[in-house]
């Protein structure tokens, strides 16, 4: 069956298209959802249990709190309130939680610890998937059901002040609203003072059942500065005021009331100690959780220490406070402290309803629920349930009637436990039976087009895919019956839920046949590589051809990579990875070099050099034609006893001693950011400088780092450029300066701290002209036969408008990390790859390795806290979502940018070579 090279990759691409979704499939299961209508009917609730008795309890349980205030400090960690910070700058959050009348927790948020999957798992109960990180940039409907949705249905009146994540989930739901973007993270003053300049009123008025309060303030302090900033206690301090005010109001307002008020004070994820969230370290799942209200009694002396629990389970405890059905995806289970106050049948009521919900939860997405532990917990709980509610209707009080309501509450708890635990579970539970299908059909079409490469580039453009011949049609039908019978055994054996076995026969059977066509395929053309490769080893005297040590370790340096990332440790940890990598490649390149340039103990070839117009030559027009700068010509039949006398003193040992200066500054930046998962949290030199103690070290060195980047930049540069570079960096400083990073020498203060938008500006204004420069010779040269000289200034052009850019959009710190970076380019173009006469795929591969050595020196990781949001708004007052994200972007991909662009600009000095 013969293809023509377009039909055949169309084909491969649609194959491994199917094979990724099949996999991801695998790796993201389908979340627990319940099988019930999403248009929120309402379900009569399940009937009081009995025991031949008959109960007159099968309504839903009245409301316990009248009014319901839920404030939400955004990134708002534990120990921000339980700990040395909350008894110093939250004094009356302090007394609540130790002599007031409230319940205290510590909830755990699932990971991925961004907003607004929290909010949902706040509300809904359930754990949303990390697809919701995408989510959050600009929120969808929330369809799911949930408390905010059963409120307004109930006739509740919902008012809503603080992030607009709110009023995007629940369109149409709030009474009142005014919704503040949660993206501008340097603005931490004004976007909450916008939701307490509604308090005075809204807790004067009496219209409203429930009030959301989410503040942002804290979150962009510590994506701005970081959990040890001094702006962290003033915001408590200012929290707790407005905790204070409320509660105050609350307390006021129950002598008018039958029912008391309850005050939810809680996080939404908590804060890294590098101020970022969305991963799963303790410091950003671990959330406060308070429940305060004058129901809840404490007597004098009674400590209370915070419980763990779930961030899913205030769902359950909402809804059962406001006299609403429980969510029905919910996977939370109810915050027994909030009714312990409450007669023992109401407990038991409310317990049960809980205990309902999940059980249904239960059938609907676990095949053999029956097997569950939590199940028959839940059985023999009603059971006894039911025998309860006879006994009490018998006789009001007895010891007997205590001793087994106390029973039944804690069978009660345990399978409320239980069945939580198991429902969580299920969430995270993989498919691995289509993880694996998917990656063989993707492993299958990869070798296949690898073993087509050499067809596919012929000059027919043909390649034959032996699908009909007899001897593969066997292979083929053994492989179809095997595959078959192995899916058989596993959707017969298997207890979880799995995608592949829940489609039709004729489905299956079609994913087996692809599996089952594509290896005979893959064999067919092994087959026809092997005979090929029988018949060019016999040739294999007449040719010289080797791969070098370098080679090697290139090949098997970014294989070693690509199997690592199939150990979820590799992944965490990749920056191990990278640094061992261009360690070894530094070594390499100095036993390269050596092996080359010193004489040798035999007579084989050596490399010899003689001196010709250097890197910099590329641009003649902009030196000065006195200065001649040394390029290092190969010559590999010269049996020259040494090199290094053809070089001049300095260029000798500058080309001996570059490898080593390399290694040396890789080592000085593994020690600037700590990154990765198990040793992210130990000190480094860049929390050193980044203290308020050591703020003049910070400011000489980015000063110093500024100063070394125009003049590594410049040499290449137009006078124009070199101009705007100049006033660009000084701007830089300037900006860092205006928003209290750095100082000035005769600034003693940060008083003066501003958002340093006209400095930022001032800024993007050279940024702009540097690459307009650039752009404009780039196309001149297209155009016009302006010359080779022309193409190459104007991708330098370019390449230092994106350097500028960088050096704008990084911390202070890590001005240091691109300073490295455009030295190491330097020494390795005037001294490695040019004497060394490296090819392109060689050069392209180290630009590569270092580009991605640089991504995890800036401090990066695979952990999305890592992420360094407040870039995404240098220059801006308000929030604009496209250059937001594009800012964001390039902040976090400087390294492999930077070390991109610089190939391209070599590769074209180059070319002539």
């Amino acid at each position: 069956m013969r293809l023509g090279s377009g039909t055949f990759a169309a084909c491969c691409v649609v194959v491994e298209v199917l094979g990724v979704v099949l996999f991801l499939r695998g790796f993201f299961p389908a979340p627990v959802r319940s099988s019930s209508s999403s248009k929120h009917q309402a379900e009569p609730p399940a009937p009081e249990p009995s025991a031949g008795a008959s109960s007159n309890w099968t309504k839903l349980p009245p409301p316990l709190f009248s009014k319901v205030v839920i404030v939400l400090i955004d990134a708002l960690r534990d120990d921000f309130v339980f700990g040395s910070k909350g008894v110093k700058f939250m004094p009356y959050t302090t007394y609540l939680v130790e002599k007031g009348a409230s319940h205290s927790f510590v909830a755990e948020a699932k990971p991925p610890t961004v907003t607004m999957p929290r909010i949902k798992a706040l509300m809904t109960g359930s754990v949303p998937g990390f697809i919701d990180v995408v989510m959050n940039l600009n929120s969808p409907a929330l369809l799911e059901d949930n408390v905010i949705t059963q409120a307004k249905a109930a006739g509740k009146r919902i008012i809503s002040y603080g992030d607009e994540t709110w009023v995007k989930l629940f369109p149409k739901h709030f009474v009142e609203y005014d919704g503040t973007t949660s993206f501008f993270v340097s603005d931490y003053t004004e976007v909450d003072e916008n939701v307490t300049r509604h308090l005075d009123k809204v807790l004067k008025r009496g219209d409203w059942d429930v009030l959301i309060l989410h503040y942002l303030g804290l979150d962009h302090i510590g994506h701005v500065s970081g959990p040890s900033s001094p702006l962290i206690g003033r915001k408590l301090s200012e929290m707790d005021g407005v905790l204070m005010k409320i509660h105050t109001a609350l307390l006021s307002e129950e002598r008018e009331t039958l029912l008391p008020s309850l005050l939810v004070l809680c996080g939404d994820h908590g804060m890294s100690e590098t101020g970022g969230h969305g991963a799963s370290s303790t410091e950003e799942v671990s959330t406060p959780l308070l429940l305060v209200s004058s129901a809840f009694e404490r007597k004098p002396g009674d400590i209370r220490h915070p419980k763990h629990v779930q961030q899913t389970d205030l769902a359950a405890t909402l809804a059962i406070g406001l006299g609403l059905p429980i969510p029905k995806n919910s996977v939370g289970h109810l915050l027994f402290p909030a009714i312990e106050g409450k007669p023992m049948r109401e407990q038991l009521r409310f317990l049960h309803l809980n205990t309902v919900q999940l059980t249904k939860l239960l059938q609907e997405n676990v095949p053999s629920y029956e097997k569950e532990p939590g199940f028959e917990q839940f059985k023999i709980s009603e059971r006894l349930h039911g025998n309860w509610i006879r006994l009490y209707l018998e006789e009001n009080n007895s010891e007997v009637l205590f001793n087994l309501g106390t029973k039944v509450r804690r069978q009660y708890l345990d399978a409320l436990k239980t069945l939580s635990l198991s429902l969580s579970r299920q969430v995270a539970q993989y498919d691995v039976y289509s993880m694996v299908v998917g990656t063989v059909v993707v492993l299958e079409v990869l070798t296949l087009l690898l073993l087509s490469i050499p067809q596919a580039l012929s000059s027919k453009a043909e390649l034959e895919v032996p699908l009909l011949s007899p001897v593969f049609s066997l292979l083929f039908y053994l492989t179809f019956l095997v595959l078959s019978a192995v899916h058989v055994i596993v959707c017969t054996s298997t207890e979880s839920s799995c995608y592949l076995c829940s489609l039709s026969w004729l489905t299956a059977g079609g994913v087996m046949v692809l599996v089952s066509a594509l290896l005979c395929a893959v064999v067919s053309a092994l087959t026809k590589v092997l005979v090929r490769g029988k018949l060019l080893s016999k040739n294999a005297a007449h040719s010289n051809s080797r791969w070098s040590e370098l080679d090697l370790l290139i090949l098997l340096g970014t294989l070693g990579h690509v199997l690592s990332l199939g150990a979820s440790s590799f992944i965490e940890e990749e920056h191990q990875t990278w640094y061992f990598l261009v360690s070894t490649l530094c070594l390499a390149l100095c036993h390269d070099i050596y092996r080359n340039y010193l004489p040798g103990d035999d007579c084989e070839p050596q490399r010899c050099l003689h001196v010709e117009g250097g890197f910099d030559g590329a641009t003649p027009a902009l030196q000065d034609k006195n200065t001649s700068s040394a390029v290092l010509e190969l010559n590999r039949g010269c049996k020259s006893p040494s090199s290094l006398g053809t070089l001049r003193g300095y260029e000798k040992w500058m080309v001996l001693a570059s490898p080593w200066v390399i290694l040396t500054c890789c080592r000085l930046l593994r020690s600037l950011n700590q990154t990765g998962v198990q040793w992210a949290h130990r000190p480094d030199l860049g929390h050193w400088l980044t203290s308020s103690d050591h703020k003049a070290a910070l400011s000489v060195l980015a000063a110093l780092s500024l100063a070394v980047i125009f003049a590594l930049i410049q040499r290449r540069c137009s006078p124009a450029s070199k101009v705007a570079m100049a006033l660009g960096l000084l701007g830089v400083y300037c900006y860092r300066a205006a928003i209290g990073n750095v100082l000035f020498p005769w600034q003693q203060d940060n008083k003066d701290i501003s958002k340093g938008i006209l400095e930022a500006r001032f800024v993007y204004v050279f940024v702009l002209g540097i690459l307009f420069t650039g752009t404009k010779d780039l196309l001149k040269s297209q155009v016009v036969a302006a010359g080779f000289t022309v193409k190459t200034v104007g991708l330098w052009e370019l390449y230092s408008g994106f350097v500028l850019l960088a050096a704008l959009l990084l911390r202070p710190h890590n001005l240091p990390v691109l300073v490295l970076s455009l030295l190491i380019q330097t020494l390795m173009a005037k001294f490695v790859w040019k004497p060394l006469r490296h090819d392109v795929a060689e050069v392209t591969v180290m630009h590569y390795w270092f580009g991605q050595a640089f991504f995890y020196f800036q401090g990066n990781s695979n952990n999305i806290a890592t992420v360094d949001i407040s870039a995404g708004f240098v220059g801006l007052d308000t929030y604009v979502e496209i250059p937001a994200i594009f800012l964001t972007a390039f902040a976090t991909y400087a390294g492999p940018v930077l070390w991109a662009s610089h190939l391209v600009s070599f590769l074209s000095s180059e070319a002539s070579r």
